[in-house]
């Protein structure tokens, strides 16, 4: 499978006018990608293809992305069956359809149930469902949730504060760079009367990876 490299963590807080983030007081040694993602920058602004306002103005976009995007989807579906019914036949339409950009990416919604729970990892590197999700936490990106969860998903969960009855099926869903997962929780017991409002409330960035589990009521 191939690497998502746009998923790896870069600093854009500052931009100079070419497009460069500042660097003050930094004596750190640039990585190769953060390299790379300068000197391609710098050609596409170059040839006339963007401006370093456009780059500006899409990095806000992505660093505006948060988990509550995805739990306004989540929330959704929980209360209505016909969008949940698209949603885990389409996730990238579905989510569309709430007005959130997915891009190109195909989203592929795993749904919790009473007998089977989710997890998301990526086992390449750290392809991640950021157009819902914002951001990737650290250890989702790390070497070992990556090599763990696959290998030992139960204990990984444990450590998270998951802990499930034998009987429940775990399945390990492993990202690529042009597709992603985010897991559909089970609704919380008792939350019969609540609103979509109140319901995405509930709903974590970790229990959206697998991770953890909807707030209790």
């Amino acid at each position: 499978m191939p690497h998502d490299h746009h998923d790896h963590n870069h600093d854009h807080n500052d931009l100079s006018p070419s497009g460069h983030p500042y660097r003050p007081d930094d004596d750190t040694p640039l990585s190769y990608w953060q390299t790379m993602e300068i000197a391609v920058r710098e050609l596409l602004i170059e040839k006339g293809v963007t401006t370093a306002g456009e780059i500006a103005t899409q990095i806000e976009a992505m660093d505006a992305r948060s988990p509550a995007d995805g739990a306004k989807v989540v929330a959704r579906a929980w209360v209505d069956p016909d969008f949940k019914t698209r949603l885990l036949h389409d996730g990238s339409e579905a989510s569309r359809e709430m007005g959130f950009d997915i891009g190109a990416l195909k989203l592929i919604v795993v749904e919790n149930t009473a007998s089977i729970h989710n997890v998301i990892v990526c086992t390449l590197c750290s392809c991640y469902p950021r157009n819902l999700l914002g951001l990737a936490p650290d250890w989702y990106k790390s070497r070992a949730y990556r090599s763990r969860t696959v290998s030992e998903p139960r204990k990984v969960l444990s450590e998270f504060g998951v802990t499930l009855d034998k009987g429940i099926q775990v399945r390990v869903h492993d990202s690529t760079a042009d597709m992603r997962y985010i897991v559909l929780p089970k609704r919380p017991d008792g939350t019969e009367e609540y609103t979509e409002a109140q319901l995405a409330d509930l709903v974590t960035r970790d229990s959206m990876i697998g991770t953890g589990l909807p707030k209790a009521p």
